[in-house]
């Protein structure tokens, strides 16, 4: 009898070297490159069931249905006679069967093992028996990767010499054992990913509680707030991507929030991501993660804030400090699902719903060229704007009410008519955020009697006598100039003059041309014509 093809101790030595890996691109590597080093092995190679969608090679090529599962090589590893072949390359052209289709397809199709033995006699045993002709080949066996009742793979190897009865045990042996560690090796990632996400979300988690605590819940009953939480009921139920816009310290979080309570994705996390805050160096790697080494002070594999989110919401508050060479990152997010981490090929896949605001015009933004147009048009799916407190009729006593009881101290201190009537008639530059200092600070200073309440000067809205008709259209043409002049000429977001004026922007524009105003040369600022 002649030397075994797949020697035992060979193959002993083999089971332990995969008891000890938990890294599944290793594990896979391991298996074909190990075998491929037996005497009478020519190539080894491991296709595991997966969606096209799944896998890096076949994600959107034409012709890929990425709904169903099909084999697709993941390790490759063999000795050709042939000068400068690579057998390692694995996005050839049997990268990827159909289940059922040829003998690797159909020993995932059926579960049994598939050996030919004498390929040279057998003209239909390869698609390309020129191939195996030139390469020396004489055997192919296919051995199924059973785990639980479930094929996970096939490992397919070939020879140049014949399986005998023994190979074909050991081969089977050797495929029984990848299979357990390979759904060990998938099981210890998932835990690793699941653990990360959860130190992530963990993280989050903490900053998320104090910031609630202290900021209160969306909290009125004005015409202005009703309307939001329309918007917000209605696009709930989607996973459409909302910006909400408004003011800083108009509560554009909490409608955030608010969506991603009423979705379907209520049980899943909640990721929020300060934009404004995060280094621009630091942006990617916290966004997207990163592997170990990817940069100094990579100590380990590091999961991003897309990935934490994954089957929940992801927010991202200030959208437009995001920097403008990582946009195209995050459009592909929204776009495909997809997350690679810094310092690896390797995509992912990502489960999440974009909910983004800002305080910021993005449209001047795409204009300047700061920002993505097609990712703006991504992201403005379903804009909500968030109207500021002055715009809130009655929700500043509701909300000076709730934050009172929050810091109150005994009975001694009370909002009294007078608290609420001078609160009601200020004008809230900081909105729903200015009032919580305010009622905060003077729950602390006052130590009896009404809150002595410290409002900033000249903030309140001005009482002017009657006017006689000239003098009003003078102090309403001088109102639109000074609205300009403070906006640097911008009509339009949040920062522009006619949110300053609470003024519809088309109706801003009618006003400027009925007192013939150019809003371009009635501002001192440098960047009027932004």
């Amino acid at each position: 009898m002649g030397q075994s093809a797949l020697p035992a101790a060979a193959l002993e030595a083999l089971q332990i070297e995969l008891a000890g890996e938990r890294s599944l691109d290793r594990l896979l590597s391991t298996i074909t490159r190990r075998l491929a080093e037996l005497p009478g092995t020519a190539l080894a190679r491991l296709w595991l069931v997966r969606r096209d969608a799944e896998c890096e090679i076949c994600r959107g090529s034409l012709g890929a249905e990425s709904g169903v599962p099909c084999l697709h090589l993941v390790s490759s590893a063999g000795r050709s006679r042939s000068p400068g072949a690579d057998w390692g390359r694995l996005n050839g052209a049997f990268h990827r069967f159909p289940i059922g289709g040829r003998k690797v397809g159909r020993v995932a199709a059926t579960g049994q093992p598939l050996v030919a033995n004498d390929l040279a006699s057998d003209p239909d045993a390869l698609q390309h028996p020129e191939w195996a002709r030139s390469e020396r080949l004489v055997a192919f066996g296919g051995q199924p990767l059973r785990f639980r009742d479930e094929v996970l793979g096939v490992l397919g190897l070939f020879l140049r010499v014949p399986f005998d009865e023994d190979d074909l045990a050991r081969l089977r042996t050797i495929a029984d054992h990848a299979a357990a560690t390979l759904a060990t090796a998938r099981a210890f990632e998932e835990a690793e990913r699941l653990r990360a996400q959860l130190e992530v979300q963990n993280a989050i988690l903490r900053d998320e509680v104090r910031e609630v605590a202290a900021f209160g819940s969306i909290l009125g009953e004005s015409p202005a707030l009703r309307r939001v939480l329309d918007q917000v009921a209605l696009v709930a139920e989607s996973d459409a991507t909302v910006v909400v816009r408004g003011e800083s310290g108009t509560g554009k979080e909490l409608v955030a929030r608010e969506i991603h309570a009423r979705s379907a994705r209520a049980e899943g996390p909640w990721v929020r991501v300060n934009c404004a805050a995060i280094p621009s160096e630091l942006f990617e790697s916290e966004f997207f993660g990163h592997v170990r080494g990817a940069f100094t002070g990579a100590t380990r594999d590091r999961i991003g804030f897309v990935a934490a989110a994954d089957g929940g919401t992801l927010f991202l508050d200030e959208v437009g400090e995001i920097p403008l060479a990582l946009q195209a990152k995050l459009l592909r997010v929204l776009e495909q699902g997809e997350v690679q981490r810094l310092g690896e090929t390797k995509v992912t896949r990502a489960d999440v719903r974009v909910v983004a605001a800002t305080n910021r015009d993005l449209e001047a933004q795409v204009r300047s060229g700061g920002f993505r147009e097609d990712l703006y048009y991504r992201l403005n799916v379903f804009p909500i704007e968030m109207p500021p407190l002055r715009d809130r009729a009655g929700d500043a006593a509701i909300l000076a009410r709730h934050f009172f009881e929050r810091v109150r101290h005994g009975e001694a201190v009370y909002l009294s008519p007078e608290n609420l009537a001078e609160l009601a008639d200020y004008d809230w530059p900081g909105n729903v955020r200015e009032l919580r200092n305010v009622i905060e600070r003077a729950a602390i200073v006052t130590r009896s009697g009404p809150l002595a309440l410290q409002l900033g000067p000249k903030r309140r809205r001005p009482q002017p006598g009657v006017l006689r008709e000239e003098d009003l259209q003078a102090l309403m043409r001088d109102n639109l100039m000074r609205a300009l002049e403070e906006t640097g000429g911008r009509i339009y977001g949040p920062d522009g003059a006619a949110a300053l004026l609470g003024l519809k922007p088309t109706t801003l524009r009618s006003r400027l041309e009925k007192y013939g105003i150019d809003p371009k040369r009635s501002s001192r600022a440098p960047d009027a014509s932004l």
